[in-house]
C-alpha cells in the first residue's frame, strides 16, 4: 500500500517546505544578477503566510479555547527570553556547523539601515516562523515519531524518543546546532508540559522577537 499523507500532515509539512525552497532560491541568487535577492524573503512572508491562512481550519491546535492562561504566557515568555540570551552566546566554533544559505544584512549602499526591509525580515521571523515551525516540528514531527497517526497523540505523553529525535533533525536545519538543540528541547518541553501549541509558539515568536531588536540595534547581521 503506498505511503499517503493526510490532509492535516500536508497542512503543517506544506508551508514549512515551500519557506526553505524560497530560502534556497534567495540564497542562490548571485549577487551580479540585478535582483535584490532579500526581497524573496517578503515574497516567502507572503506566500507562507498565504498558505497558513489556507489550512487553518487543519490547526486544531491553534483553535479557539486553546489559548494560554496568565502563568502559561509569563512561562513562555520567560523560556523564550532565556533561549535568546543562550542562543547569542553560544558561538564558539564547534558550536557551529556550515554557514547560513541566505544571509540577511538590510542596510543600503551608504551602510544605512533600510528600515522596510528589516520590517519585513522581523514580522517574518517573529510572527510567521514561529508559527509555520512550531506546526512542523513539534504539532507535525514530534508527534508522527510517537505515532504515525500523529493527530491523536496527545503531546502531554509524547516520549523521550520521539523528542529527541525531532529536536536533532530541528538542529540540522540550523548553523548554530548546540544553540538550536536547546531551542529544540525548550519548546517541545512548553509543547509537552501545557499540551498547548500556543505555548511553545509564543516563546519561539518572543526569542525571535528580542532576537530582531537586538541583531538591529548591534549590527551583528549574522544572527539573520
Amino acid at each position: 500500500m503506498p505511503f499517503q499523507l493526510s490532509r492535516g500532515a500536508v497542512a503543517r509539512i506544506a508551508p514549512f517546505v515551500l519557506f526553505m525552497v524560497l530560502l534556497a532560491v534567495r540564497g542562490a541568487i548571485p549577487a551580479d544578477a540585478g535582483l535584490d535577492a532579500r526581497w524573496v524573503y517578503g515574497v516567502s512572508v507572503v506566500a507562507v503566510g498565504a498558505l497558513l491562512a489556507y489550512f487553518w481550519r487543519e490547526y486544531t491546535e491553534l483553535a479557539r479555547g486553546t489559548w494560554p492562561n496568565l502563568k502559561e504566557w509569563v512561562l513562555a515568555i520567560a523560556v523564550g527570553v532565556a533561549v535568546f540570551a543562550l542562543w547569542i552566546n553560544l558561538t564558539l566554533p564547534w558550536m557551529v556547523v556550515g554557514e547560513a544559505t541566505a544571509a540577511f544584512t538590510p542596510v543600503d549602499d551608504q551602510g544605512r539601515l533600510d528600515w522596510p526591509l528589516i520590517a519585513v525580515r522581523w514580522v517574518g521571523a517573529a510572527l510567521l516562523v514561529p508559527v509555520m515551525e512550531e506546526l512542523f516540528w513539534r504539532s507535525f514531527l514530534m508527534r508522527w515519531i510517537e505515532q504515525p497517526q500523529f493527530e491523536g497523540v496527545d503531546p502531554r505523553r509524547v516520549g523521550l524518543k520521539a523528542i529527541a529525535m525531532s529536536t536533532g533533525v530541528f538542529a540540522l536545519a540550523h548553523t548554530l546546532w548546540l544553540a538550536a538543540i536547546i531551542a529544540g528541547l525548550a519548546y517541545a518541553w512548553l509543547y509537552r508540559h501545557t499540551g498547548k501549541l500556543w505555548v511553545p509558539t509564543i516563546s519561539h515568536a518572543v526569542t525571535n522577537g528580542v532576537l530582531g531588536v537586538w541583531v538591529v540595534h548591534t549590527g551583528q547581521w549574522q544572527f539573520w
